[in-house]
């Protein structure tokens, strides 16, 4: 028997919910877990337990509740098999580990680690969750792999609120950049392949940060504020002061990687810090210029193997909004914005469930970039969640009309 596309799509999925099938123990909570991750494939308007129940056929919300909050099952083990799954389909040498946070908007103050803190999401204060993300990027494609959620010091000091949102005693007030260095180490012990680390302002202007990864042996490109400091070319003055006294002559006009709307070009310019010959990394401010306004500029602080060529760096800085792009795909496709949980654990469940989705998604994107044949038609994510539900019987008997002339076995 020929194999469809959706055979194909079919075992891929059978065999991602069976590889973290020996985390989740009993039969009946890895049926309902490979429901809810179809449920988050799904097209369905809002993905909380309600929707989700209603087009997954269940009578009541009440499995997948349970699957969230009292079931047992442990989140990062499942997050520890995300990773694997990743970097079998897109690891490589070369890959890139991005760092940046994204908001949670909610009502109420029950929320594990919900605050009146600024959201980049919305643009301003509000209150709303924050987790720090790290995901990975190959020529191959991007995915989430890590996620901790911010807590903050009213949190933190607050035993009442810790214990009703069931907050582990071990969890401490930790900042965002430590969050991040924590999720960095973490893949590093796990030995994923990767020679970048990038990062906005936030975790960029944490000197600490960039330390640790200097003493990985890792190259980085760090957003850094405009008004700070550091010593080039005999002044220390800020790095916008350091931009303005460049010559024309050291801007080059060049691609950080494809938009929506094609080629993202700007000018750019780099100024080496005073290097050490027998260094194996070299230092150097890079300067990104908009073509349409030249007063709108960045500025990333670069750790880099000496030889590296500037465009390498430029599409390595490029490469940060591919995670804005996950996180911007995650929520309107695989519901990682739409839960209804309360508790730490609750958020954990989800939000990694939604991650595995959306890598699932990812994987089938890619494998439908390949040249179909003309009496094949691409496989959809919705599709994909349709047949998941199907029996063996029912999809043997609905591929033999659809192929009167070729025999089963």
């Amino acid at each position: 028997m020929e194999l469809t596309d959706t055979d194909v799509w079919l075992d891929a999925f059978a065999r991602m919910t069976d590889r973290i099938g020996k985390h989740l123990g009993r039969s009946e909570l890895r049926k309902n877990t490979a429901a809810y991750l179809r449920g988050l494939i799904a097209s369905v308007e809002r993905k909380n337990s309600w929707q989700l129940a209603e087009a997954l056929g269940y009578l009541t919300p009440h499995a997948i509740q349970r699957l969230l909050s009292r079931a047992s099952w442990l989140a990062d083990a499942v997050r520890d098999e995300l990773r694997g799954y990743v970097l079998e389909r897109i690891g490589d040498e070369d890959g890139i580990l991005i760092v940046d946070e994204t908001g949670f908007l909610k009502k109420g103050d029950k929320s594990a680690g919900v605050a009146r803190q600024y959201s980049g999401t919305a643009g301003r204060v509000e209150n709303c969750q924050i987790a720090v993300f790290l995901a990975y990027r190959s020529d191959r494609g991007t995915a989430l792999i890590d996620r901790r959620l911010y807590l903050p010091e009213s949190w933190a000091d607050d035993p009442k609120r810790r214990k009703d949102a069931g907050i582990p005693e071990e969890v401490a007030f930790a900042t965002k950049p430590e969050l991040a260095r924590d999720m960095v180490r973490d893949a590093i012990d796990a030995r994923v392949p990767c020679r970048w680390v990038v990062m906005d302002e936030v975790y960029g202007g944490d000197s600490k940060f960039r330390e640790f990864l200097e003493s990985q042996e890792i190259g980085y490109v760090a957003a850094v504020p405009s008004n700070r400091k550091f010593m080039l070319g005999g002044r220390f003055v800020t790095v916008r002061d350091h931009a303005a006294g460049m010559e024309e002559a050291d801007w080059s006009r060049l691609s950080c990687g494809k938009g929506s709307k094609g080629e993202r070009l700007y000018d750019w310019a780099f100024v080496p810090f005073r290097a050490d010959k027998k260094a194996k990394f070299s230092r150097g401010l890079l300067v990104r210029r908009s073509i349409a306004d030249p007063a709108d500029q960045a500025f990333y602080l670069c750790h880099f193997r000496p030889g590296t060529p500037l465009d390498e760096l430029v599409r390595v800085a490029g490469s940060r909004w591919s995670i804005e792009t996950a996180f911007e795909q995650a929520k309107q496709g695989v519901g990682l914005a739409d839960y209804e949980v309360r508790s730490w654990t609750g958020w954990h469940r989800h939000v990694t469930l939604s991650m595995l989705a959306y890598a699932f998604v990812e994987t089938v994107r890619a494998m439908e970039t390949k040249p179909a044949s003309p009496q094949t038609k691409p496989e959809t994510a919705e599709r994909i969640h349709r047949n998941t539900a199907e029996s063996p019987k029912k999809r043997s008997d609905r591929n033999r009309r659809s192929n009167p002339g070729r025999s089963s076995i």
